[in-house]
């Protein structure tokens, strides 16, 4: 079913791309996340590699390919909540709450908390079936991470 709603918002330029999987959405989001500032910086696009590489096992060249494939899916994609869906249905709790582990580690990367990457995690964390708590959990979780580091 989330099949057929992603590919009725997808535009018909964009039909190479492949359906999304919770990697892919998970990385399109944390795309969406990094443009939502309109000042997509390449800290941040490695900052995604990196994660990418991290929570699924990618040498630095696939997570960059993986990277690639998500902007392109986040700039054909329908809402959010799409994409926290897909993650929600297809992952269990504890790699949802990596996921929004990783969405606020793009967040917090720059020292700044934009509106817009705020709006893009909350409808994301809905999405995903996650309460209000866990992200308080998850930001403060990465905050003293980036902390230490």
């Amino acid at each position: 079913m989330l099949k057929k709603l992603f590919q009725a918002f997808r535009p018909p330029q964009h039909d190479n791309l492949p359906d999304p999987d919770a990697e892919l959405a998970l990385g399109a989001l944390m795309v969406r996340v990094a443009q939502a500032d309109r000042d997509y910086k390449l800290e941040e696009i490695s900052l995604i590699d990196r994660i990418l590489a991290r929570l699924y096992q990618h040498n630095a060249i696939e997570a960059a390919k993986v990277r690639a494939t998500c902007e392109k899916l986040h700039a054909a994609a329908p809402e959010t909540d799409t994409f926290g869906k897909l993650i929600r249905e297809t992952t269990d709790l504890h790699e949802r709450l990596a996921a929004l582990d990783a969405l606020w580690e793009v967040v917090l990367a720059d020292g700044n908390t934009d509106e817009g990457e705020m709006k893009i995690v909350e409808e994301a964390r809905i999405a995903m079936g996650l309460s209000f708590n866990d992200s308080k959990t998850a930001r403060k979780r990465v905050q003293r991470r980036l902390e230490e580091a």
